[in-house]
């Protein structure tokens, strides 16, 4: 069965259905969360209009370091008011890489980040394998 979406991007209902009864949310794909989605602060809210780029620019500039033969995925970390407030918001991007913290933070300088830390910034499910010599780095904004 095809997920419901709106215009191209995930739908905060399936977000909540693969949460399951734990509530744990999933990484998302750079493709579920940006493609279509036009909503500036459902990412990094609190840096929107204060020097984070648009969202077209993290997209584009987040599927440029996932092309890296360094980069393994990059994937998107859902707030947990997600589930709350029922709408996609992200507070983090994962990249798994065998690229050292600051090297990723050369990757993103300009994004008005709080810079790069090493793992998750919370538990998630549908976490892809990390290749042997790789290891997740998380693009965190508070």
């Amino acid at each position: 069965m095809a997920s419901a979406r709106i215009g191209d991007v995930i739908a905060v209902e399936d977000v909540i259905e693969r949460a399951g009864p734990e509530d744990v949310l999933p990484l998302v794909s750079l493709a579920d969360f940006f493609t279509g989605n036009t909503v500036e602060d459902s990412l990094a809210p609190n840096q929107w209009g204060y020097g984070r780029p648009p969202l077209a620019e993290l997209a584009a500039a987040l599927d440029r370091i996932a092309a890296r033969p360094e980069v393994a995925w990059v994937r998107i970390q859902l707030h947990p008011e997600t589930l709350e407030l029922e709408e996609l918001l992200a507070e983090a991007v994962a990249l798994c890489t065998s690229a050292d913290v600051e090297t990723c933070e050369s990757w993103t300088a300009g994004w008005e980040s709080d810079g790069v830390m090493n793992g998750l910034v919370d538990e998630y499910r549908d976490v892809p394998p990390v290749p042997d010599g790789m290891a997740i780095r998380s693009v965190v904004w508070d």
